[in-house]
């Protein structure tokens, strides 16, 4: 897909968010369609990272829940305006996640899940302990200013502006990400992925971009958790824990990670089965698990991947898939 071609798609799913915010007019699923959009933003942090290096984590919640904590406690101190907070939080979140995915990106598979799922684990219990900074348990109110980018906070929270607000976000995430893999960048990391053993004989350094990619997935999630703060005005260690990682990377799955639409359409799949179910919400992931096991035996490569094969006149069984490391 060209870059002029996707730009174009980026102007009319604008549209098609500015569609849903004037046919919507019940605020609860205003704000239901704002979580399921924040969550597709994480779905796509989650899904690059799949992607392009062939490995699942289950400890991504440490950088949506670090968001949230980084910006509480930035306003707490009044080191800087909010504006800045959010860039300097997310340059923060980018470099540890670069440093960190120097040392682990070397670890193959499921060990390299089981490192991500202790590291994260590690960090919601510190934040759990640590009363004095994070209020612990308990969760930590954040103090956002009352103007945001020279906008009121009580203009941006109404639900259908912070929807619109979050889908803009979303577009621009994809955008940015399908740009960026449609560079060498983009190419030399799907080389790593198919094999790391050839593309180091030819003399492509590995290390360094597979950490780049964690650190750019860790970004995208981290945006996800800055909204979710700002929507919520409050952070918990509930942020941070693996079953967030886990019901995020169920939405990856189901979505499809082979394309950037996937983890987005994940993510409104599990917020229908989760919001819209009526008298059946008790059962809701039940019915998702039944989902999930349905497209991993019908379609390995996700819902988006078995329309594609559908409109190619394929059947439903996908291809092999990259996840488990190589």
């Amino acid at each position: 897909m060209s870059l002029v071609r996707t730009g174009a798609l980026s102007l009319l799913a604008l549209g098609g968010g500015a569609a849903i915010m004037q046919v919507t007019t019940s605020s609860s699923l205003l704000g239901m369609f704002t979580q399921a959009v924040i969550y597709a933003i994480f779905a796509l942090g989650v899904g690059v990272l799949l992607k392009q290096n062939g490995l699942v984590s289950f400890g991504h919640a440490l950088f949506f829940g670090a968001a949230g904590y980084g910006m509480g406690i930035v306003l707490a101190l009044d080191w800087m305006p909010a504006e800045w907070a959010m860039l300097v939080v997310l340059l923060a979140i980018g470099a540890v996640a670069f440093l960190m995915g120097l040392v682990i990106v070397r670890v193959p598979g499921i060990a390299f899940g089981m490192l991500t799922l202790a590291i994260g684990q590690m960090v919601y219990l510190l934040a759990s302990r640590a009363r004095g900074m994070t209020g612990g348990s308990d969760g930590m109110g954040i103090n956002w200013p009352s103007t945001v980018f020279g906008f009121s906070q009580s203009m941006l929270l109404k639900p259908a502006t912070l929807f619109m607000i979050s889908w803009t976000v979303m577009v621009l995430v994809t955008f940015v990400l399908l740009w960026i893999l449609r560079t060498r960048f983009g190419s030399i990391t799907e080389a790593i992925r198919d094999n790391e053993e050839r593309a180091r004989f030819i003399g492509i350094t590995t290390t360094v971009p597979r950490a780049a990619v964690y650190a750019l997935s860790a970004v995208v999630t981290g945006i996800a958790g800055l909204l979710s703060s700002f929507n919520t005005g409050f952070v918990s260690p509930e942020n941070l824990h693996w079953s967030v990682s886990a019901i995020t990377l169920l939405m990856v799955v189901v979505g499809g990670f082979k394309t950037a639409l996937g983890p987005i359409v994940g993510a409104i799949v599990y917020f229908l089965f989760k919001d819209l179910l009526g008298e059946y919400a008790t059962h809701s992931m039940a019915l998702f698990g039944a989902a999930l096991i349905a497209v991993i035996v019908f379609s390995p490569d996700g819902i988006v991947g078995a329309v594609q094969r559908l409109r190619k006149g394929g059947g439903l069984k996908g291809g092999r898939r990259h996840a488990g490391g190589h």
